[in-house]
């Protein structure tokens, strides 16, 4: 009696893939490709003996495609729609000659398909969210790259990034931290997005250095990441020095890159440090005669009502990118 070689399901092998190789290739849960099935239609053409189904070539192109729709944006029923060829051709999307053209902010107010209360937002948010809720790294990595490359990083971090990423915190804090898998995976993806987009090299002016650094306690980088990245697509040339600094080395730091500018980051007031602003905004360096001091940049909510004369705390990443071109313009 000839034995057949089976797969982890128990299924013959060669009969097509089962639901959960498909998710693995398709980089999403096996719960949304049942849910594809179940809600849309989107199951195998072929049905199998047994409780376990399996998908063919054919129906994996029908699902590649059902995500690369989806991750654009487009509501699922709608993309299901088109995948099934139910919706009429001109609602397809197509490449043409228009498409190489700047196209306007396109805002839509939907929660279809995320599962996050996104509001009155661009386009590109609803299919980063789409992404980010399925873990489908390609897409989200192609998604946060484009938005980047179309609007420039200041645009694309203000209207694209950071409401996608408020809306991932909003549903973390409502649903007993069972998304905080998304947004670790999200803020990864986003910085991993930051690095990419930076110039890889940016020429040292004397007197012209931007510190960046966390104060002591904090670890929320991201902003600072987003910032150092925006400077240098300037051409600012940038130290960054991440999370959670401790006070002499950040003393270290400023004493020996002798910045134009210090920008600490405080996400919590409970480690936002006055003294510490002040201590830095007072440190002075170079020849007698010719000594010079930082201009220290208070960023983050941790910052309110915590600030003091001297001390600008910019409102938000356009802002503080101006400031900070000001204040090196400036310097000899």
């Amino acid at each position: 009696m000839a034995v057949h070689e089976r797969d982890d399901e128990g299924v013959p092998a060669g009969a097509g893939l089962t639901t959960g190789e498909v998710a693995r290739r398709l980089g999403v849960a096996p719960t949304t490709v049942r849910t594809w099935d179940r809600r849309y239609g989107l199951g195998p053409d072929a049905h199998t003996g047994g409780r376990h189904r399996r998908w063919t070539s054919g129906d994996m192109a029908r699902l590649e495609r059902m995500c690369a729709l989806t991750a654009t944006g487009i509501a699922p029923a709608e993309a299901a729609r088109m995948v099934r060829g139910d919706a009429p051709p001109e609602a397809v999307p197509a490449r043409s000659a228009a498409d190489a053209a700047p196209r306007p902010a396109v805002r839509a107010r939907s929660r279809a398909g995320s599962g996050l209360r996104l509001g009155d937002v661009r386009q590109e948010c609803k299919g980063i969210a789409r992404a980010a809720l399925r873990l489908d790294a390609a897409a989200l990595d192609e998604l946060l790259e484009a938005a980047i490359d179309e609007h420039g990083l200041v645009t694309a971090w203000t209207e694209v990034i950071m409401p996608t990423l408020q809306a991932v915190g909003r549903k973390w804090e409502s649903s007993g931290e069972k998304y905080v898998e998304v947004e670790h995976f999200l803020s990864w993806h986003v910085s991993g997005a930051l690095r990419r987009s930076t110039p890889s090299a940016i020429a040292d002016r004397p007197g012209a250095i931007t510190v960046l650094a966390c104060v002591p306690g904090e670890n929320h980088t991201l902003s600072l990441e987003v910032l150092a990245a925006a400077l240098a697509e300037r051409g600012l040339p940038v130290r960054m020095f991440g999370g959670a600094l401790p006070v002499e080395s950040l003393v270290t730091a400023v004493r020996r890159t002798g910045p134009a500018a210090v920008g600490l980051w405080a996400q919590s007031r409970t480690t936002a440090s006055r003294p510490l602003a002040q201590h830095v905004a007072a440190m002075e360096w170079g020849v007698r005669g010719a000594r010079r001091k930082p201009v220290v940049l208070t960023i983050g909510p941790g910052w309110a009502g915590r600030t003091s004369a001297g001390l600008p705390r910019p409102a938000g990443l356009a802002e503080a990118v101006t400031l900070l071109e000001s204040v090196v313009s400036h310097k000899p």
